[in-house]
């Protein structure tokens, strides 16, 4: 079956996934792109890779999934919130929205993503505030842990997604 692996990566993080998802596909009937390099090539099965922006995926993401049709679609992202599955659910439920009826959706990987360090700037700026000091600490503790992902579990968890899709499929 005729793969394609697509990712968008701001920081890398979405990169990291799509090499381990890649090597994790079998056979040689398959390309990886970044989403700036992707050309229409005609493929069976999508795994298209995002980076979370305000809780759905980039814009460049929202165009490729939208001109889709026909085709099996693989999700997996990276974000740079906690391990929330919950939030987690609600990204991949958003994202599935850009992708048009007659697709087959078949699964969502997301895993957390270290964020850009303007971004920790941000928090300490305003922590400083003194206002919702307790919840601008967690997003501060959340960035620091953010700083190892993916890490080698998650890029193993993402090779074994990408198995289990394959297998779903049965090719």
């Amino acid at each position: 079956m005729q793969t394609i692996v697509i990712y968008s990566s701001q920081t890398g993080n979405t990169r990291k996934l799509a090499t381990q998802i890649f090597a994790a596909i079998p056979g040689d009937s398959k390309d990886l792109k970044n989403i700036d390099e992707y050309r229409e090539k005609d493929a069976e099965l999508y795994f298209v890779g995002f980076w979370v922006d305000r809780g759905d995926c980039d814009e460049k993401t929202v165009e490729l999934l939208s001109g889709l049709h026909g085709k099996k679609i693989a999700l997996f992202g990276t974000c740079g919130m906690g391990n929330d599955p919950a939030y987690y659910q609600k990204v991949i439920d958003r994202v599935k929205t850009w992708i048009p009826e007659d697709n087959e959706y078949m699964d969502a990987f997301l895993c957390q993503g270290k964020m850009p360090i303007q971004v920790r700037r941000r928090y300490e700026e305003m922590a400083k505030s003194g206002q919702n000091t307790e919840q601008i600490q967690a997003m501060i503790r959340n960035f620091d842990r953010a700083m190892l992902h993916p890490d080698r579990a998650d890029e193993v968890a993402a090779a074994d997604f990408a198995g289990q899709v394959w297998k779903r499929i049965g090719s």
